[in-house]
């Protein structure tokens, strides 16, 4: 659990910290990586490697094997405790806060931010970590893109990989599309603003056909450059006074995709399905498809 790597992360000094970014660099190649392979990263000797391996496995930061050789691999706490201390180092955030948000495939936190040069007030961020295969590898391997045909990939580099997907279309789609500003990323996690307001699904509008508007339009700019969201729903678009923001983008796909028609016909059918069924606003989807689509 992420509260449980905040715990433990004061403990770390930086040869544990080299340690799991070997283990970590091992298991792009390897399931698990032999012991061998650590101490050549880390140019320590067996017996001091073999010291801090126990401790960084008390700390369920790592798991290991003996079978068929001595391996070690980093569980997603390890994989947080280097994107956390990558983020540190580079000044990004200075706190971190509570957790704000579970899914099947990332866990939000809230973060502090020093403003730079010291001056002005700390701005509050949040930092989004990634957890796509921890259940199923399998089924993101089918259902995620970005994958590809790899036919070894660890876990937490798929997630790495999908954070990755997803810091790179908010900085292809900000600021001329709603989206939080991406500060920083690494690894498997991404520092961003924190978004504007209210989850749509939380919020009763009191002029829901202006929304309904506003979101489509978000997503007429998107098209325009050329990217449809691919799994849009009430539960990651928030509201505010004065617009809306759109959220959770790495599974994003481009126009020129085979079924790209297919997904925005789904993205627009949720927003309007949710309208309908929660305001009773009517709303045409060949219409609404191609007011996104410019025709």
């Amino acid at each position: 659990m992420i509260d449980e790597v905040i715990k433990v992360f004061k403990q770390l000094d930086n040869k544990d910290i080299r340690i799991l970014t070997g283990i970590e660099i091992g298991m792009k190649n390897s399931e698990w990586v032999p012991v061998e392979d650590v101490m050549k990263y880390t140019r320590m000797t067996y017996d001091h490697i073999s010291f801090r391996l126990k401790k960084l496995a008390k700390l369920k930061l790592l798991s290991f094997t003996s079978i068929p050789y001595e391996g070690y691999q980093i569980y997603f706490e390890g994989y947080d405790a280097l994107a956390l201390h990558t983020f540190v180092q580079r000044k990004t955030i200075s706190a971190v806060g509570n957790e704000i948000g579970v899914g099947k495939e990332s866990v939000v936190l809230e973060a502090i931010r020093e403003p730079e040069l010291g001056i002005g007030d700390p701005e509050g961020v949040v930092i989004k970590f990634h957890r796509e295969g921890r259940t199923s590898f399998t089924q993101v391997k089918r259902n995620r893109g970005h994958i590809g045909d790899r036919e070894h990939v660890s876990w937490i580099y798929a997630a790495r990989l999908a954070a990755k997907r997803e810091a790179d279309i908010i900085g292809k789609l900000y600021p001329e599309v709603s989206v939080p500003k991406l500060i920083d990323h690494n690894r498997h996690a991404i520092v961003m603003d924190i978004a504007k307001g209210s989850l749509l699904y939380k919020t009763r509008l009191e002029d829901p056909q202006w929304f309904l508007d506003e979101i489509l339009r978000q997503l007429k700019l998107a098209y325009a450059k050329g990217f449809i969201h691919a799994d849009m729903s009430e539960y990651n678009t928030f509201v505010h006074e004065e617009g809306v923001q759109i959220i959770d983008w790495p599974q994003y796909v481009e126009l020129s995709h085979p079924h790209a028609d297919e997904l925005l016909e789904r993205d627009i059918s949720n927003i309007l399905a949710y309208f309908k069924r929660k305001y009773e606003l009517e709303a045409d989807l060949k219409r609404s498809m191609a007011y996104v689509k410019g025709q």
